[in-house]
């Protein structure tokens, strides 16, 4: 069996690593998990840590309910990469230059747009239903309102974290761009909103976690979440869209004199809720840090800033719910990260690759993180690779 089964009060938990290499603290969440009534099976990713709630990189399969913490404040974060016709005779021996380009179109951190990006004005950009998109903020939550116009300028924008923007090449040599991000400010508000209702409703008192809370089907707050829900994964999707938009039209004008042609674009959440259909029952599938990975699908599995990244393609195993890792996963908090390493470790971590290099971004260091070869190998039954990129230029917020 290619994944090990550990008992759970109401489902067996099937886990895609070595049990005794996850923390204690994680062991201990995915067993909360397991006694929620509404459980009907969980699957446990190979970068499986620590979260608030759940643990990141677990797949919780629930019928008529679904759990806003466990979805997490990033909701619709995601990936989404493209292959160029440009390849590594193409770059500049510095990249300096073409990073400041990066960070000067697309805002970093907390930075937004002065005035929301017109998506007509980005090259082939499809702009079909985003009138539509955001007519249907006028039916969000009146909590978080008043944050249309942040919204509007945030559309396009990275934040900080473990959010970046990166120029890899393949192993073939061919360059790709690739780019990590979700529902910035506006998801976070709305996440934050419907988790503080989730709490203080009566179903919910027992649980062994309040971070557990959930919505029940038939209900005014199941009815509420889930609109703001799926709204701010769509948000989240043309948040990417909009990036990579102006990320090609940063490379366009670089590369003039190539003429760079673009591929189709992959791109997939890996904080979400999604309605599927498992042995006859309807359920709610929330991924939190995985990525779908349905027979054929395509979907990226991230390293971190100094090590490679996995384009793949899903084998659709319905054991793991059709799901497999979004990245490497963290093996050390990021206070535990700052204190073990300084801005001269993330150097030599990084070398060969244009970024940042300060004490700001410790925390992102490779060393923070699980080796990406090896969360990879675990689930061979899950995914097959079909690209191993490798990041020349990598922005983080």
């Amino acid at each position: 069996m290619p994944y090990t089964e550990v008992p759970g009060a109401k489902v067996p938990i099937r886990i895609w690593t070595d049990p005794a290499s996850i923390e204690g603290a994680a062991l201990q969440q995915l067993q909360n998990v397991a006694t929620l009534p509404w459980i009907k099976g969980l699957a446990v990713m190979p970068d499986v840590h620590y979260g608030k709630g759940a643990t990141v990189g677990s797949v919780i399969a629930m019928r008529d309910a679904v759990c806003p913490a466990a979805v997490g404040v990033d909701i619709g974060c995601g990936m989404s990469a493209v292959r160029t016709s440009l390849t590594a005779n193409d770059l500049p021996g510095d990249l300096s230059r073409l990073r400041n380009r990066i960070e000067q179109a697309i805002p970093v951190g907390r930075g937004m747009h002065d005035s929301p990006v017109d998506p007509g004005r980005l090259h082939g950009f499809p702009t079909a239903g985003w009138d539509d998109f955001w007519a249907r903020f006028d039916g969000v939550a009146d909590a978080v309102k008043f944050r249309a116009e942040r919204a509007g300028k945030q559309m396009g924008t990275l934040g900080g974290g473990n959010h970046f923007v990166e120029v890899c090449l393949d192993s073939e040599g061919a360059v790709w761009l690739m780019l990590h991000s979700g529902s910035r400010n506006i998801g976070k508000e709305l996440a934050e909103h419907h988790i503080g209702i989730a709490q203080k409703l009566p179903h919910n008192q027992g649980l062994v976690d309040r971070d557990l809370a959930v919505f029940v089907a038939d209900t005014p707050q199941m009815a509420a979440y889930r609109g703001d829900l799926f709204w701010a994964q769509e948000y989240a999707k043309h948040n990417r869209a909009i990036m990579m938009g102006l990320l090609k039209d940063v490379v366009r004008k670089e590369f003039k004199k190539a003429k760079p042609l673009f591929g189709e674009e992959i791109s997939c959440h890996h904080n979400y809720v999604s309605e599927e259909r498992y042995e006859g029952m309807d359920l709610l599938v929330t991924r939190k840090g995985a990525i779908r990975a349905g027979s054929g699908e395509y979907g990226i599995i991230p390293g971190s800033m100094g090590t490679g990244s996995y384009i793949v393609r899903g084998l659709g195993n319905a054991d793991s719910f059709n799901s497999a890792s979004h990245g490497a996963g963290r093996r050390m908090s990021r206070n535990a990260a700052k204190q073990r390493f300084t801005a001269k470790d993330l150097e030599d971590q990084t070398k060969g690759v244009e970024c940042r290099k300060d004490s700001g971004v410790v925390d992102e260091i490779p060393g923070a993180y699980k080796p990406i070869e090896q969360v990879i190998d675990q689930q061979q039954d899950l995914v097959e690779v079909v690209a191993k990129l490798k990041q020349v230029v990598c922005v983080k917020g």
